[in-house]
C-alpha cells in the first residue's frame, strides 16, 4: 500500500493581481524529509509557503496536510502541526528569550490563559536542545541575528509541531551562524522532525536537505535527490548565472567559476 504523504500539494496556482505567481504547481513531502525550494527573487517560494501554512488562499488547487484538506482545518490546529520559522525576526519590545519562546505554546491554550509549569518545562527543554539556555533571560532585542534565529526555532520546537516551515532562515547571518543553524536542523531531522525550507544558496541544499524542489517563474523546473540535479546546468537555468558543481572528497560543493575564485578542479 502507497503510502500517504505528509503534506501534499495539488494543482495549486496563485495570483497576488491576475497575474499568476504559482501555475499548477504539485509535489509531496514526507514525513522526516528536509526539503529544501530553490530559485531566484520574485520565483514563489514565499507564496508556496504561505500557502502550504494556509496564510494565503490558492486560487485554484488544494493543501493537504496527512491526508486532509487544510481548508477544513483551524488555524490552531495547523499550527499544533506545523510551524513557522521566518527570516531573522526583530522585535520592538524588549521580551525576554523565554517569553519569546512561551508564545510557541499559544495553539494549545485557550483566549483567557496562563502559562502553566509544563509550558515553562517545554521552553526550556526547547532552549536545551538548541544549546542555548544561557540565554533565557537575555532581552530578545540585545541578541546577535544568529541567537535570535535560535530562538524563533526554539519556539517552533516549544509550538510542539513536527514539521518546521522555514522562508531563508540564513538569510542576513554571518557564515558561522549560518553553520550553526545548519547543523541544529540537522540534529532535529534526526529526531523525526520534518523541514521544508527556502533558500539561495545551493550549497546548504546540498549539505543538509534530501531533496530540492527548484522553482523558477511560478513553475517547479526540476524536483529530486540534491545530488541528482543540483548541478551547473539547472543551477544556469534557474539563476542564469555559470557555477561549477564539483565531487570534492566525495562531497559535491558549489564555486564560482574558475575565472572568479581561480581553484581549479
Amino acid at each position: 500500500m502507497e503510502l500517504r504523504p505528509h503534506i501534499a500539494v495539488e494543482n495549486v496556482s496563485f495570483g497576488y493581481t491576475k497575474k499568476l505567481v504559482l501555475e499548477d504547481i504539485n509535489l509531496h513531502i514526507n514525513a522526516g524529509e528536509i526539503v529544501t525550494l530553490l530559485g531566484p527573487n520574485g520565483c514563489g517560494k514565499s507564496t508556496l509557503i504561505k500557502i502550504v501554512l494556509r496564510l494565503l488562499r490558492p486560487a485554484y488547487g488544494s493543501v493537504f496536510l496527512n491526508g486532509v484538506n487544510i481548508a477544513d482545518l483551524s488555524l490552531k490546529t495547523i499550527a499544533r502541526e506545523m510551524a513557522y520559522v521566518p527570516q531573522i525576526h526583530r522585535s520592538t519590545f524588549p521580551y525576554s528569550v523565554i517569553d519569546i519562546v512561551l508564545m510557541g505554546r499559544i495553539p494549545h491554550k485557550t483566549f483567557f490563559y496562563r502559562y502553566s509549569d509544563e509550558d515553562m518545562a517545554i521552553a526550556q527543554d526547547a532552549l536545551e536542545s538548541l544549546s542555548i539556555s544561557h540565554l533565557a533571560e537575555r532581552p530578545y532585542t540585545e541578541l546577535s541575528g544568529g541567537e535570535r534565529q535560535l530562538t524563533v526555532l526554539a519556539r517552533a520546537i516549544a509550538q510542539g509541531a513536527r514539521t518546521l516551515i522555514m522562508d531563508e532562515p540564513a538569510s542576513g547571518l554571518d557564515y558561522g551562524n549560518q553553520l550553526r543553524l545548519l547543523e541544529q536542523i540537522i540534529n532535529l531531522s534526526r529526531q523525526g522532525y520534518t523541514f521544508v525550507k527556502s533558500t539561495h544558496s545551493p550549497e546548504h541544499a546540498l549539505w543538509v536537505a534530501d531533496r530540492a524542489i527548484m522553482i523558477k517563474d511560478g513553475v517547479i523546473v526540476a524536483d529530486g535527490k540534491c545530488d541528482d540535479i543540483v548541478n551547473s546546468e539547472n543551477l544556469f537555468h534557474l539563476y542564469n548565472a555559470k557555477v561549477d558543481v564539483m565531487r570534492i572528497n566525495g562531497s559535491l560543493w558549489v564555486c564560482a567559476p574558475q575565472a572568479i575564485c581561480g581553484c581549479s578542479q
